[in-house]
């Protein structure tokens, strides 16, 4: 996916979010996120948002200090906070809109561009707590499958593959991702040492297949297997997600 089409995503899942956060409330709890309440999602991707801005804006490559990041992640009081989430979404859609598309910065896996890397990066940060805030609000809409084919992507080839990723076990296991509705897959092999995706479907000890959107969603912690056909070692799926928690 590109630029403009992840912009896309970001915009219009940041203002889904915001309304259902206003429709739940505040108090509710947030059943994806057994811990959290609305408030604390929106402080959380809130200052998300401000983060990756700041990143993109300021140019630097190095990653923000802890004081920087402190003062990014400060929220306003109840009062103010549903109009300060919207003003920190639309601050970023700014802020990624108008970058060059060569703007230096800091990454935390590699990627073609800083802009690219913040863009997919945010619309899929947003992209999993839109669905937070609509479960919490119990309206719950859908994901589309070539965009939650890429949040696969992002998360088995970037975080998880990434060298500074830690995700490892024993023994060794290896799981395959099979989207039913569109082209995509992946094998992730992870050992006693390292991990190793291939963008195949290749042999393992369980394959995971269905709809795009259900994988995206399990995979990021949101849904359990259910709509899901799991093939091989059902053991398998704690084991890895126990071992590949970002």
């Amino acid at each position: 996916m590109d630029i403009a089409t992840h912009l896309d995503m970001l915009r219009a899942d940041g203002e889904a979010l915001a309304r259902s956060a206003e429709r739940a409330g505040l108090d509710a709890e947030v059943p994806s996120c057994p811990d959290w309440r609305v408030r604390d999602l929106l402080e959380h991707l809130g200052g998300v948002h401000r983060w990756a801005a700041y990143i993109v804006e300021s140019g630097s490559v190095e990653r923000p200090s802890r004081e920087d990041t402190t003062e990014l992640f400060r929220a306003p009081t109840d009062r103010d906070l549903f109009e300060w989430y919207r003003s920190t979404h639309a601050d970023l859609v700014k802020t990624l809109g108008t970058a060059a598309p060569d703007a230096p910065g800091w990454t935390f896996f590699e990627a073609p561009s800083t802009v690219g890397f913040w863009t997919r990066r945010q619309a899929h940060e947003t992209a999993v707590h839109r669905v937070d805030a609509e479960l919490a609000a119990g309206l719950p809409s859908a994901v589309p499958a070539d965009f939650a084919a890429d949040g696969i992507d992002e998360l088995l080839c970037g975080f998880l593959a990434h060298a500074r990723n830690k995700a490892v076990t024993d023994p060794p296991l290896s799981i395959a991702i099979t989207p039913d509705d569109t082209s995509a897959a992946w094998t992730m092999r992870l050992g006693t040492a390292d991990r190793r995706v291939v963008r195949a479907a290749e042999p393992a000890d369980l394959t995971v297949s269905g709809p795009a959107e259900r994988l995206y969603l399990l995979l990021w912690n949101r849904v359990d297997s259910t709509g899901c056909r799991l093939d091989g070692d059902l053991e398998v799926l704690t084991r890895w997600r126990e071992s590949t928690k970002v």
